[in-house]
């Protein structure tokens, strides 16, 4: 059991494994763009880890952090949407705590989307993505 003082130091680790896995199976149209995408993420900051959470990859802060409630999700950073056949929708679950053109959406609980039809648009939007999550990362550091 663990108990409240000792939940602040819990971190959590990256589970590449279960990605590999599910990307080896993913049959997408994009396919090839999601795998740019998941590289570009897990590039941008090294407390960056990953999972399947929602049925997809889910990217999040390995870190430690304080104690917080299940269901507030504060240590996710972003997600992947294989919904629509013809883009990738990147969901960042705090995403209306960056400053971006490339987010859309304005969720009463602060996702914003951003979504990529081809490789030409992830490898140009790249330095923003980077920047992205970079800036979500260092709000989770400060929380």
């Amino acid at each position: 059991m663990v108990t409240r003082s000792s939940q602040a130091e819990l971190t959590q680790l990256s589970d590449a494994a279960s990605v590999d896995k599910y990307m080896s199976k993913l049959k997408h149209p994009l396919k090839d763009v999601a795998e740019e995408l998941r590289e570009i993420i897990l590039s941008a900051d090294k407390t960056i880890g990953e999972e399947i959470a929602w049925n997809a990859p889910s990217f999040f802060y390995t870190g430690k952090m304080a104690p917080f409630k299940p269901k507030e999700y504060k240590r996710f950073i972003v997600g992947f949407n294989f919904f629509k056949k013809d883009c990738i929708r990147l969901i960042f679950l705090r995403g209306a705590l960056v400053k971006s053109k490339l987010l859309e959406g304005d969720y009463a609980d602060g996702r914003r989307l951003a979504l990529f039809y081809d490789l030409k648009d992830v490898k140009a939007n790249k330095k923003e993505i980077v920047k992205i999550v970079k800036v979500l990362v260092r709000h989770i550091k400060k929380s």
